[in-house]
């Protein structure tokens, strides 16, 4: 089996691409536990219930036109739809899409740094539903 080293992973906000600003990209996902034992039982059990999406980004800040800033700030609040892939290839089976539709937004940090430091942004998009696409 093959190792992945992320070194050109694809990030898609809003469908504006900044991958080429992303340094850090971690998309959670799970399903939560819904508890299902009954009087009786020796042991707990559990079924499946809602999907719990949380993806964070860090971005490398931008302030020119159709960039970091331009995208993210209007976000603020709102749910949107982000597109991640492990390499920028095109999808497949060794490469899938993963879309999370509804993703919402919090906060942003906008001006974040100390002397000599890159700008950074990081954000936490949380909920929404995901689909993962292999062709």
């Amino acid at each position: 089996m093959a190792k992945l080293v992320l070194t050109d992973a694809s990030v898609t906000i809003n469908s504006i691409s900044l991958g080429d600003h992303a340094n850090s990209v971690t998309l959670n996902y799970e399903i939560d536990s819904v508890e299902t034992t009954a009087f009786g039982s020796t042991g707990h059990t559990f079924t499946g219930g809602l999907q719990n999406l949380s993806v964070e980004i860090a971005l490398m800040q931008d302030l020119a036109a159709a960039n970091v800033e331009a995208t993210i700030y209007p976000l603020v609040g709102t749910t949107t739809t982000l597109v991640l892939k492990n390499t920028s290839a095109a999808t497949s089976a060794t490469n899938p899409t993963y879309t999370i539709s509804g993703a919402f937004l919090a906060s942003h940090t906008p001006v974040a740094g100390s002397v000599g430091e890159l700008a950074m942004t990081t954000l936490t998009f949380t909920g929404g539903t995901i689909v993962k696409t292999t062709s």
